[in-house]
Parts: C-alpha cells; sequence; structure tokens
C-alpha cells in the first residue's frame, strides 16, 4: 500500500515543481500533466488498476466510500503536506479506474495575479445584494476569479461570507470578514438542502459552487432578493448561453414570471476562458463582462436574448466588456499572442480590425 501511494505522491510532487494545473491517471497507461493548456506524457511505467484504486481507497473520505462503491465515480480533496492540497475525481472507463488531479492553490489569487482588470471586478463586489455569475467550461478558471473576488472583499469590508464548494478549494484566512466553508458530501447533503440552511446563518455573502438545479437557483433568487449578494458558477460559453441556461431550470408556462424576477436580482455574468500566456507558461483568463444596466434588464424582461452581445458593446460605460474588448487589452499588453487571441475570438475579423485602429460603433466606423 505505502509503496503505491509513493507513487502517486512523486506524481503530484513533479506535477507542482512543474506548475502542472491538472494530473491525469488512467490504469494501464503513463500518467499525463497538463502544462499551459497541454497535455504532457511523464516518463514512467504505466499504474496498474490495483494502484488506482488502492490511491482511491486510500485518499477517499469514509463519508464518500458508498459514493464511490455505488456510483463508480467520486469527488474528494486530497492534501499532501509541503506539496500542496488537490481537487480529485474518480472514476471508472471501460472497467477500470482513472483520476484527475486539479491542483488547487491555497492562497487566493488577487486580481493582478490572474491579469484581470480589477476595475469591474471591484464594483461588482462592492454589491449589495444581487446574483454575480462566473461562467465558462469546466477549467476555465471560474473558482479561481471568484475567490480573488471573495478576497478582495475579505480585505476591505467586514462580511459574514458562507461558502458552498464541491469540494473546498482555496482556504481564507479571517481578515475583515468571517468566513464559513462547507463542503457537500461532509458539512452539507448537498448544494440545495445547504443553500436552505444557509439563509439561517446570517450570511451577508453567499458563494454557491455551481448553480446545478432548479431548487438551488430559487433559493439564490430568493436570497438576493432579500438582501443577500450571491455568488456562483453557471457552465456557459458566453453571457446569451447563461442567460438562456436559467431559464432550461424552469418549464415555459413558468419563464414569463421568471424573465421579472432574474432581470431583478442579476448583476452580471462574467464568463471566461484561458489562452496561453506569452511569457513564464501558465494560461491568462479572458473575459466576457455583461452588466445588467437599464438595457440588460428590458432584454432579459422581454426574452430577447440574442440581443445581449449587441447590449454587451452597447454597456461599456456601465462596466461591460465583450470577449473581443478583452483580447484586445490582453494582446496590446503582450500578454497573449495574436494568434492565440485571434483562435478564441468569437468575431476574428472585427478583432483584426480593432488591432488596426478600427473599431465599430453604432454611428459607423470610428478610427
Amino acid at each position: 500500500m505505502s509503496e503505491h501511494l509513493s507513487v502517486f505522491d512523486k506524481l503530484l510532487r513533479l506535477a507542482v515543481e512543474n506548475s502542472a494545473s491538472d494530473i491525469h491517471i488512467k490504469s494501464g497507461s503513463p500518467a499525463f500533466l497538463r502544462m499551459s493548456g497541454r497535455l504532457e506524457k511523464v516518463d514512467m511505467d504505466p499504474l496498474s488498476v490495483d494502484e488506482v484504486y488502492a490511491f482511491v481507497e486510500h485518499a477517499c473520505p469514509r463519508q464518500f466510500v458508498p459514493t464511490w462503491q455505488n456510483d463508480a465515480q467520486v469527488d474528494f480533496s486530497y492534501k499532501l503536506d509541503g506539496v500542496g492540497r488537490f481537487r480529485v475525481n474518480a472514476f471508472h472507463q471501460r472497467g477500470m479506474p482513472g483520476i484527475v488531479f486539479r491542483h488547487v492553490k491555497d492562497r487566493p489569487p488577487t486580481f493582478a495575479d490572474l491579469n484581470h482588470d480589477p476595475a469591474v471586478f471591484q464594483r461588482l463586489c462592492e454589491e449589495h445584494d444581487g446574483i454575480v455569475l462566473v461562467c465558462g467550461p469546466t477549467g476555465s478558471g471560474k473558482s479561481s476569479t471568484l475567490a480573488a473576488m471573495l478576497d478582495w472583499i475579505n480585505h476591505k469590508h467586514d462580511r459574514h461570507i458562507v461558502t458552498l464548494e464541491d469540494p473546498i478549494e482555496f482556504n481564507y484566512t479571517d481578515d475583515k470578514s468571517v468566513f464559513n466553508q462547507r463542503e457537500i458530501g461532509i458539512d452539507t447533503p448537498s448544494f440545495a438542502l445547504g443553500m436552505r440552511a444557509v439563509l439561517r446563518q446570517d450570511p451577508d455573502i453567499i458563494l454557491v459552487g455551481e448553480m446545478r438545479d432548479r431548487d438551488t437557483f430559487e433559493t439564490a433568487v430568493s436570497a438576493a432578493e432579500t438582501g443577500h449578494l450571491v455568488f456562483g458558477t453557471l457552465h456557459s460559453a458566453n453571457a446569451q448561453q447563461a442567460v438562456q441556461r436559467l431559464f432550461e431550470f424552469f418549464p415555459p408556462e413558468l419563464h414569463t414570471a421568471m424573465r421579472r424576477q432574474i432581470a431583478g436580482t442579476l448583476r452580471a455574468t462574467i464568463t471566461q476562458t484561458l489562452v496561453p500566456a506569452m511569457e513564464g507558461g501558465g494560461r491568462v483568463p479572458v473575459v466576457e463582462v455583461f452588466i445588467m444596466d437599464q438595457l440588460g434588464r428590458k432584454t432579459i424582461e422581454e426574452g430577447t436574448f440574442e440581443k445581449i452581445p449587441a447590449v454587451i458593446d452597447a454597456g461599456v460605460s456601465s462596466g461591460s466588456k465583450s470577449f473581443n474588448a478583452d483580447l484586445y487589452r490582453l494582446i496590446k499588453a503582450g500578454l497573449i499572442s495574436k494568434s492565440d487571441g485571434m483562435e478564441v475570438s468569437p468575431n476574428p475579423r472585427a478583432l483584426e480590425m480593432n488591432l488596426k485602429g478600427i473599431f465599430l460603433s453604432s454611428g459607423g466606423i470610428v478610427e
């Protein structure tokens, strides 16, 4: 057993030393590390089925053992002293166990660490109520952005912040704020039940690790309507898709009523993706920001979601920002390459024009 575990400990140490974000384990194959967004094979012997099972049986918290045994998949945290913490997803594929580790840094990042333009983020952190959603695909850095926002609040304001996470990622040290971090499956059975209980815990700010179902989102809306600021994540590729996904929680006959509620409680969506950094390895988040100004609220109330991209372009003075606008900022700052920016741009032709100093406005072309 200890011999099997030492293989994993050495592998995790190697990953951290090489700044890998993820470690991929597949029974019968060598491990792979994800570095700067790309997978690199580790020069090692293939890991056997017994080795992978031995690690999961050792590391999985006892509360989650029935989940592993019954569902053949499980999420949990693993800490290796002197190395760091990892978010673990163990699963089966073709009848054999596999694991993906995500390295989680204990210290929350700052906006500067993430190369975010801090102005809009700090403004959203100053909100007293409503819902702020950080969106994007898995592995797009949503948790890091939320951690930077919560830690900024921690050092600026006296707030009671309750987080519901699956699993807990960043650890916060109370400064001006007080944190209570609750892990799904250990401290509360589910996001939905955790959200119901949190309203009795005198929170000022609530972090919901993921908006997964109608019950969780409805409770978030109720919390926002009663004076709480709610942060959450959602899997979506852009602001329009994020807003539309919220309505998928409800049957069509409720959409008219929900348009009014969502327009009244949603403060912003921040959608992001990661692009390779120009220097030093790693990746840089590129963000689209949809701030709920008067025009944004009207768009949601009327259900004209296809207008959201144009509303974002028109809402620059309110803090909204398109993906192309952030790509332009990052390319001009030398943080990402033009070719990588073009690859992820939703409108490469417009970005090319922007980089030449040509911008389209409602009144025509501005140079």
